[in-house]
């Protein structure tokens, strides 16, 4: 299977066990984070760059200290494939280094 191909519902359900917090619905993984505004904006800064990696851009919004990052694949007809699942996982390890000593 292509990193682009959509996966089948009891993968992502798999997929998403394995991932803390991450949701999806028929179209998206998505989660919302807790951080303070300023380490939101480089952790965003940081995930732009894994996005480039990758070739696969989520779609982020941040309100005051919770930024949000929503991963689908527009080109595959809009649905979850194993490069959304990749791309969160980057996201995992990006916030982690900021949040691993915070709190």
């Amino acid at each position: 299977m292509a990193l682009r191909d959509p996966l089948p519902a009891d993968e992502i359900a798999a997929r998403l066990a394995r991932l803390d917090g991450w949701s999806s619905d028929t179209t998206e993984i998505h989660k919302t984070f807790s951080i303070d505004y300023y380490t939101s904006i480089k952790i965003i800064n940081e995930v732009a760059e894994a996005a480039q990696e990758l070739q696969h851009h989520p779609d982020i919004d941040l309100r005051w200290e919770t930024p949000h990052f929503s991963v689908t694949t527009y080109n595959a007809g809009q649905r979850i494939t194993e490069l959304g699942f990749l791309l969160a996982e980057r996201i995992e390890e990006v916030v982690g280094r900021y949040t691993v000593n915070a709190g």
